[in-house]
């Protein structure tokens, strides 16, 4: 391979063509959309969008070399953004609310911290399907009683509509990565309660001590008599609780 994958960007190279395939036809791209491409790499993403699409496709890509591979093969058709897509302002890509759809093989490095980064800017955006390590992609999706169920299943659920595409194989990467990888379907939710900081860090306090009741994880923030106007059952533990009863926990 001309270029060489570097750790430093977290990157490994789609290149099964049937799971690109695969890949494209769940995010059915339609010519008139605003797509972003997180982390195009190669292309190996970004040439099957652009016979989709007849706006310029987004791209957002930290490597220069590769920047530079991605605009020789495609020109004009593209709009380059050679940046670190943590610190991305997406609003300025945006034509409007929820106009943006993005799509990526994520870093698996920062998933976390870049899907913390979307959400917070998740005005603009209508839906993204992403390739991500496999057990977070458990963790996003997973709903009461999954084994994965925790603070960022709760998290997602307040954000998105979420749904498990598909597993990948190691052998679809070069080079081939010591972990397994899913894709995933996220769909942002319009009608959002308005203070998520204070239900953010209702969710944290929550699960701060995971097997712990939440009598004890709670005791220092909310009394007895709460706890019952929630309708939370105070010897349950957080793993036990749905978005609703954390919704309700936050309101009082």
């Amino acid at each position: 391979m001309a270029h060489p994958p570097r750790k430093r960007f977290g990157q490994n190279f789609l290149h099964d063509p049937q799971i690109i395939a695969q890949i494209i036809a769940a995010f059915n791209p339609q010519a008139q959309q605003a797509i972003v491409e997180i982390g195009a790499g190669l292309g190996a993403l970004t040439q099957p969008l652009l016979q989709r699409v007849s706006l310029p496709l987004q791209v957002i890509e930290i490597d220069r070399d590769c920047c530079a591979k991605l605009q020789q093969d495609h020109g004009e058709k593209l709009q380059i953004h050679q940046a670190d897509v943590l610190h991305f302002d997406f609003k300025a890509l945006s034509g409007g609310a929820h106009s943006l759809r993005l799509i990526g093989n994520l870093p698996y490095n920062i998933s976390s911290p870049l899907l913390f980064h979307l959400l917070a800017q998740q005005q603009v955006i209508d839906d993204m399907v992403f390739m991500l390590q496999k057990e977070v992609v458990n963790r996003l999706v997973a709903k009461v009683g999954d084994a994965a169920y925790g603070r960022l299943s709760v998290i997602m659920a307040y954000y998105c509509q979420r749904e498990k595409l598909f597993d990948v194989p190691a052998s679809a990467f070069h080079p081939m990565p010591k972990v397994d990888s899913s894709v995933v379907y996220l769909r942002i939710n319009r009608q959002l309660p308005k203070d998520f900081a204070h239900f953010n860090q209702v969710v944290t306090w929550a699960f701060a001590k995971r097997r712990k009741t939440l009598h004890n994880n709670l005791k220092q923030h909310y009394t007895a008599a709460q706890l019952a106007q929630a309708n939370i059952d105070p010897q349950q533990r957080a793993e036990q609780l749905h978005l609703a009863d954390f919704l309700r926990l936050a309101a009082i």
